[in-house]
């Protein structure tokens, strides 16, 4: 944002409970939503030679999810800021287990993949469930079964679980083994970790020996912790509320009240929003200038990850409807909406079937996301080794056959 775009300080009038500090920037919707595209990579050029790890680092999380369609969710989010970049590529960049590890995997907007450099960081939220003292899990001997998860890891090196003794008591998903909870309970509290996987699971190694020695040994106390995570959720998102700050990496709205003011985030107001808002300052320093991408979304993706945010910035509402009962979904098991020029413009629940990416549910705003929905759909079906793509049900009769004309144009 440039000078020229800061207005004068103003009071707000009828602020709501929530109160901030008085603003001394005014942000249009448009600026902030600007601001919210560009903190997220998905306006101007990318950084290619960063890449997927380039993507990390600016996000700070990356959520994981079991559900694959196109790709798992993880790999899309890159995907959507950097193009058809090769899934191998991707998942190397996560795990490429060359050297000191680039991310690990622990609780932060939910399980996410993380920059190892965020390690100590999330020291508090490993503190906070060490000092609770148990997991939804119950293990029958806690202090041997761990003992002797440890003792494993010490022995023979980086683990799965299935390699640990086996992660399930043959019951449903969520029976798992002794073993398995005792291996989780550790990656819990800090004694384990996993920086990698191998295929879709993970592999535990002791956190002293896989985390750099200067990260593991960086103490810092809670409020540090804090303190920075918000500061980096404010980098990440652009401009926030306090309840986009606390969500971000799941913390309390009375944590983000308590280190606020140190975070260097700057209290603005934003048309519409009516409550108080803090922006990143190097995302005001500079208008956000640039090519909007065009792509489809992750549902998980951070950009629509908080529904109550979505709908503030883009007017637009986001629901994953994997978990609802089939006859109940609106736009389907996967919807993945379409980012078009800054704008949420539809959304696409699509599929594979052999070479042919399938959009088993279409929905657009109107004509002019058309061509985008057909750009955006080759782009996606190239990326995942399609060469065809089929509309298999859209909710306007006039814009499918429209999007049919564009695809084979």
């Amino acid at each position: 944002m440039t000078t020229a775009a800061r207005p004068k300080a103003r009071t707000t009038a009828g602020r709501t409970a929530e109160r901030g500090p008085r603003a001394e920037v005014r942000l249009s919707a448009d600026q902030a939503r600007r601001l919210a595209l560009r903190a997220q990579g998905l306006l101007g050029v990318p950084d290619r030679r960063a890449g997927t790890r380039g993507v990390l680092r600016r996000l700070g999380a990356v959520q994981l999810d079991t559900i694959s369609v196109l790709a798992r969710s993880h790999e899309l989010v890159p995907y959507a800021r950097l193009g058809a970049v090769g899934r191998e590529t991707v998942e190397s960049a996560y795990w490429s287990g060359d050297g000191e590890p680039a991310a690990f995997e622990y609780w932060s907007h939910a399980a996410c993949i993380l920059p190892i450099e965020e390690w100590p960081l999330f020291a508090f939220r490993r503190r906070a469930i060490r000092r609770r003292g148990y997991r939804w899990h119950v293990m029958k001997d806690a202090e041997g079964s761990c003992a002797a998860v440890r003792e494993r890891l010490k022995a023979e090196g980086p683990l799965t679980a299935t390699e640990l003794g086996g992660a399930k008591n043959g019951g449903e998903w969520y029976d798992w083994s002794e073993t398995k909870i005792a291996v989780e309970w550790l990656l819990d509290t800090g004694e384990v970790v996993c920086t990698r996987r191998r295929g879709w699971k993970r592999v535990y190694d002791l956190a002293e020996r896989a985390v750099p020695q200067e990260l593991f040994h960086d103490d810092l106390d809670d409020t540090a912790c804090i303190r920075r995570l918000v500061a980096q959720a404010g980098a990440a998102m652009g401009v926030a509320t306090r309840a986009d700050l606390a969500d971000y990496h799941r913390l309390k709205a009375e944590q983000v009240d308590a280190v606020i003011a140190d975070t260097g985030l700057v209290p603005v107001e934003v048309e519409g929003w009516g409550r108080p808002a803090w922006a990143d300052p190097a995302a005001l320093a500079e208008e956000p200038r640039g090519r909007h991408r065009t792509t489809l979304l992750s549902p998980f993706d951070s950009l629509v990850w908080d529904r109550p945010r979505t709908e503030r910035i883009f007017g637009f509402t986001h629901r994953l409807e994997a978990y609802v009962p089939k006859a109940r979904r609106v736009h389907g098991y996967f919807a993945m909406p379409l980012l078009t020029g800054g704008a949420l413009a539809g959304r696409v629940d699509p599929a594979r079937e052999g070479r042919t990416l399938v959009a088993r549910q279409v929905s657009m705003e109107g004509p002019k996301a058309v061509e985008p929905m057909a750009r955006a759909l080759w782009e996606a079906a190239g990326w995942v080794g399609c060469d065809a793509v089929r509309i298999e049900r859209c909710d306007d009769a006039r814009l499918a056959a429209a999007l049919v004309a564009a695809l084979e144009g």
